[in-house]
């Protein structure tokens, strides 16, 4: 192969077209050659065609000829020969990884690819699909023929998988290499007739049914659907056939998998396929197809959208390696945020009834029987190795941050419903949880000696305030990394919306009675909704400090107590002292209750500073708790307006001379805590306070150990700035 081409301009065309038509001829007459011998021979067949190719001096139309000829042979041994050639010229001509080094440059395989990928490339996708519809129309096919049949389906996924150089080739050399995922279907105006035929759609949505059962085709097939949605670029001439193709598309999809049970093989190409659908075409390309066809489509989302959560659901339960359903499911919620998203082209509550239903359905997943079916198998039997295989997962609000954010997007579409949902969930789970601890705390005094206690039922209601309170962080506050935490709009609408049926004094009495149930107050049903939910929180919160007054700790879940400082700082974050500045309307509840100068906003930031005091005790050797913890603190004192209500609790200065003064339990807080709790109480440092008090506090400091090293460390380099200010300061000062 490398002296051909070495010695190429040395050759007579006669001599090249003998040795590549001796090369091919030798391989047919030796149908048991061995498959390395005989790939190896169709490659350097190969290298000669793309080297002839500039020059002219090796004519592909008579190569596909003769590949013709083989296929229209009926025997599979030399079809099988015949598509083995054009997986050669596919793979040499692709300017991938499996090119051949040959010693010419870029521009060379460039030139070569551009001119391949305009017609020769098509008559090899013509070739393919004229041996699919061969074969689809046979009713039976035996072991050889269906060999056959997936070698070329692999031919077509490959054709369709091509990565087609722009015009502009030259400068973006980039573009010449194959990407081995994710590459959208581009082809050049050239590939108009054929791709816009629709037969050739319909035939892949035909091959597929036929081959659904077959795991290995059927990854092909639906390879080739996904590429075949992705289809953007020139080959479209105008708006209407984008249009056009897209209808007869969605027809042939749900055509296919409506009124089926879909294998688990087809649960991530088919949500591939939606995914492209819904990510390549315009929305207002998709709008403009009819509305029936549009809104079975989006019908058909939401019910595969939540048949995939409860597999996925499933699949956790039996702990399997290969989480199909899983990525399947998250392709789709992910779907669901691009649409739900545009607000330019839907109109406001298009989606609402459609987030409803995958609201209900994450949680109901998330649930324990009766009201869920988390950990059912596929019978209905409870698995009982939950708390096995959760010790070896990372944290959920890690593992399924995509997932949350998602399932929050869309509980806020819907918040009429979801946020009621969420607070009678909380409300009825808190109120259950404290009567748990109720009878386990009377039963301990019954029987101080008994044996151990059976906690399926704490668990349960654990496991349930877990992800209901990861499922309402998500909903009330986005991830707002480097960026300002604003309330979602969604939810500040929502509040407006219903502020005038809202009682003010009942809405702060049930957000500073955390120690009674919301239904036992006088008027609850006129309280604001978000706030109500918050308070639902803020309960569990205190169901679990009143089992640690009367010595339950050893009842109580470390990882609920994780969940509910991460809550409260993220949502502190967004709502605590709400800047009205940054909002064109603000609600009446929202201010009232955490605006800046109100009784709310004292009483809500006394009341998470006596938490963070009381896990730092009590909570010392659960590393992850504890940091959450100190987390929560940093996020009370980041921002100076929280600050200046932080220094004016006295357990504020409790904290920091306990600190100072290297006093149990702090003392035996992990470094890194430590810390955190060190940056906490410096940025506090720089709250607003009288000269004296100033002065009082950062002497303290002066005797604390280390005090440079973790400075430096950890805090910003302007906060470092500010705080060797203050001490040299103070030191000139006495």
């Amino acid at each position: 192969m490398e002296a051909v081409v070495r010695e190429w301009i040395l050759l007579e065309k006669t001599s090249i077209e003998s040795l590549r038509t001796f090369l091919l001829t030798y391989v047919l007459q030796r149908p048991n050659l061995q498959k390395y011998v005989r790939e190896q021979i169709l490659l350097a067949v190969a290298v000669i065609v793309k080297r002839g190719s500039l020059d002219k001096s090796i004519d592909c139309k008579s190569i596909f000829h003769e590949v013709s000829q083989l296929i229209s042979s009926g025997n599979p041994t030399v079809q099988t020969l015949a598509c083995s050639i054009l997986t050669a010229l596919l793979s040499e001509f692709s300017s991938s990884s499996k090119t051949s080094n040959i010693g010419l440059s870029m521009e060379f395989h460039g030139n070569c690819k551009r001119i391949f990928q305009e017609d020769d490339l098509r008559q090899i996708f013509m070739l393919t699909v004229e041996v699919l519809q061969e074969f689809s129309r046979r009713e039976n096919l035996n072991a050889q023929m269906s060999s056959v049949f997936q070698r070329y389906l692999a031919l077509a996924n490959q054709v369709l998988s091509w990565n087609f150089l722009p015009p502009n080739y030259i400068l973006l050399i980039s573009a010449m290499f194959e990407s081995s995922q994710n590459v959208m279907l581009k082809p050049t105006e050239s590939w108009r007739e054929t791709l816009l035929d629709s037969r050739v759609m319909e035939l892949f949505f035909t091959v597929h049914r036929k081959i659904r059962e077959d795991t290995d085709m059927a990854q092909d097939s639906l390879q080739c659907l996904a590429q075949l949605a992705s289809l953007h670029g020139p080959v479209f001439p105008d708006e209407g056939s984008q249009v056009d193709y897209l209808a007869h598309f969605i027809e042939g999809l749900l055509n296919t998998i409506n009124g089926i049970e879909i294998e688990d093989s087809e649960a991530v190409g088919i949500s591939s396929i939606i995914s492209n659908l819904i990510t390549v075409f315009p929305r207002n390309i998709l709008t403009a197809i009819p509305n029936e066809l549009f809104s079975s489509f989006v019908n058909c989302l939401a019910h595969l959208t939540c048949s995939f959560g409860r597999s996925a659901a499933l699949e956790e339960v039996l702990d399997k390696d290969d989480m199909v359903y899983m990525e399947a499911y998250d392709k789709l919620l992910e779907s669901w945020l691009t649409l739900v998203q545009d607000d330019k082209h839907f109109h406001k509550g298009f989606f609402t009834q459609h987030a409803v239903q995958v609201f209900n359905s994450y949680i109901q997943c998330h649930l324990a029987a009766p009201d869920g079916t988390r950990n059912l198998t596929a019978n209905g039997v409870a698995s009982r190795e939950e708390e096995e295989i959760s010790e070896l997962q990372e944290d959920d609000r890690d593992q399924f941050c995509d997932q949350l954010a998602s399932v929050g997007m869309l509980g806020r579409i819907a918040a009429e419903h979801c946020i009621p949902l969420l607070t009678s969930l909380l409300e009825d789970r808190v109120t259950r949880l404290h009567g748990q601890l109720q009878r386990h705390q009377q039963q301990l005094l019954a029987s101080p000696a008994s044996g151990s206690i059976d906690n399926k039922v704490l668990d349960d209601l654990y496991e349930d305030i877990h992800w209901l309170i990861l499922v309402t962080g998500y909903l009330l506050a986005n991830d707002t990394q480097g960026e300002t935490p604003l309330i979602p709009p969604e939810v500040m609408e929502y509040s407006i919306k219903h502020s005038a049926e809202v009682d003010i004094n009942t809405t702060l009495q049930i957000l500073g009675s955390p120690g009674e149930k919301a239904s036992s107050i006088p008027g609850y049903n006129r309280t604001d909704s978000v706030i109500r939910l918050l308070s639902a929180i803020l309960r569990v919160s205190e169901v679990e400090s009143r089992a640690i007054r009367a010595n339950l700790t050893h009842l109580l879940s470390p990882q609920m107590g994780k969940d509910i400082v991460w809550f409260l700082k993220r949502w502190a974050k967004t709502y605590l002292l709400v800047d009205e500045k940054l909002y064109d309307q603000i609600s009446l509840p929202f201010s009232t209750a955490f605006g800046a100068d109100t009784e709310g906003s004292q009483w809500i930031v006394g009341y998470l500073l006596e938490k963070v005091i009381s896990n730092l005790a009590v909570w010392s050797s659960e590393q992850d708790l504890a940091n959450d913890t100190v987390q929560l603190l940093v996020t009370l004192v980041e921002r100076r307006e929280r600050a200046n209500l932080v220094i004016q609790c006295e357990n504020w200065w409790n904290l920091a001379k306990q600190f100072a003064r290297r006093s149990p339990p702090l003392h035996y807080l992990s470094s890194s805590v430590q810390r955190t709790l060190m940056k906490a109480l410096v940025l506090g440092g720089f709250a607003h306070m009288d000269t004296e008090t100033k002065q009082q506090y950062w002497t303290e400091y002066k005797q604390v150990s280390l005090w440079n090293f973790m400075v430096n460390s950890y805090m910003a380099p302007m906060s470092c700035q500010k705080v060797y200010l203050n001490l040299h300061n103070l030191n000139r000062n006495n």
